[in-house]
């Protein structure tokens, strides 16, 4: 199991909002490691819209990041569908 959360602290997923304006890069372990902005979406007049975009493209991230995770743990479990909570 540790190997496998070494191998998750290395793979990367992307969320994505906005038409992929907002990307978001997170690793298996839910660490967020990067944050890209197209300039095109910054609007100072609507700071609102780049919150919600930045918002959505981190839950995405996440997302991925958590479905990759019990992906691998379900590869060491056969499938048995263990989820232990905190573990990722």
């Amino acid at each position: 199991m540790l190997q496998i959360q070494e191998r998750l602290a290395e793979e990367k997923v992307e969320g994505a909002a906005g038409g992929g304006m907002v990307r978001v890069a997170a690793n298996g372990q839910g660490d967020i490691l990067s944050v890209t902005i197209s300039p095109e979406v910054i609007d100072p007049q609507d700071p609102e819209m780049l919150e919600d975009l930045v918002l959505a493209a981190v839950n995405e991230a996440l997302r991925l990041s958590k479905e990759l995770a019990n992906q691998r743990m379900g590869q060491l479990t056969g499938g048995m569908g263990l989820n232990v909570p905190g573990l990722f």
